[in-house]
């Protein structure tokens, strides 16, 4: 997600450009145009000037609302299935942990705290020019623990029950077979997808959320890399969350929707 990255940096330079060429133009150059106007000037804009004019508005709508209501994401990756899938695009809510600035993340005006059970995205610690998206599964002080295929919290076993055998579509078709459960997470009911028929032996522990960190989990268990095999840590600082995830707003296969398109997943909203 790289792109989002330059996207942003792109977007606060044009604005920032632009609204000082129009505070310049206002301040200085527009009063020696109209001094020099009938002389050997027309008095008219240069074309720096009409174009910061024509698109300040623009883009500094499009920043306000990118980073501080609502930012797009496409999900690349099958670790959120069966709940989000490859091809969907999602909106996150960028005041839901607090107002941020752009590229810098640093919160100015603290909101609300992630609650357990919060689909988030987030810049990974080991990869911080990236984004990722998981579920908050331990908050802050809670002791989670990953054994066999059941998950622990505060010494006891979440509970799930069994809905069948997950069917995947298009890309997410290899996942066809694997194990579709309702995991009972304190808080928050959700489904997740794991293969009951074998026991991974890595993503196994025990973890103590430290204050101000979070533990994040892919809804796909046997197919995430997420906080359980972050070797430099395994926790995610709340300074790095971008927003909470809350809804699908399309789903194709790439930018430009030329492979397979799911009207039915428009409007979805994410639990």
């Amino acid at each position: 997600m790289q792109l989002f990255k330059f996207f942003e940096i792109a977007l606060v330079v044009l604005t920032l450009g632009s609204g000082l060429v129009l505070l310049f133009d206002r301040l200085y150059w527009r009063k020696r145009r109209l001094a020099r106007a009938g002389l050997l000037d027309d008095g008219s804009e240069p074309v720096l000037v009409d174009w910061s004019r024509s698109f300040f508005p623009v883009l500094a709508v499009v920043l306000v609302v990118r980073s501080f209501v609502a930012e797009p994401y496409r999900i690349p990756s099958s670790s959120m299935m069966p709940n989000l899938l490859i091809g969907d695009f999602i909106l996150v809510n960028k005041f839901s942990y607090g107002l941020r600035l752009p590229i810098t993340n640093a919160k100015i005006i603290p909101t609300w705290e992630p609650q357990r059970g919060d689909v988030v995205v987030f810049k990974p610690p080991h990869d911080p020019d990236q984004n990722w998206i998981k579920r908050i599964i331990g908050l802050p002080g809670d002791r989670v623990g990953f054994h066999g295929n059941t998950l622990y919290l505060n010494g006891e076993p979440v509970t799930y029950q069994l809905k069948g055998n997950y069917i995947g579509q298009g890309p997410g078709a290899d996942m066809t077979g694997k194990s579709l459960l309702v995991e009972n997470l304190p808080g928050r009911e959700h489904t997740v997808l794991e293969d009951l028929r074998f026991v991974h032996p890595f993503g196994q522990g025990d973890w103590v959320v430290p204050e101000g960190q979070y533990f994040v989990m892919g809804d796909n268990r046997d197919h995430s890399e997420d906080s359980r095999f972050w070797t430099q840590t395994s926790f995610l600082p709340d300074e790095l969350l971008r927003g909470k995830a809350f809804i699908i707003w399309l789903n194709c296969q790439d930018w430009f929707c030329k492979g397979s398109f799911d009207a039915s997943r428009i409007g979805t909203r994410i639990q």
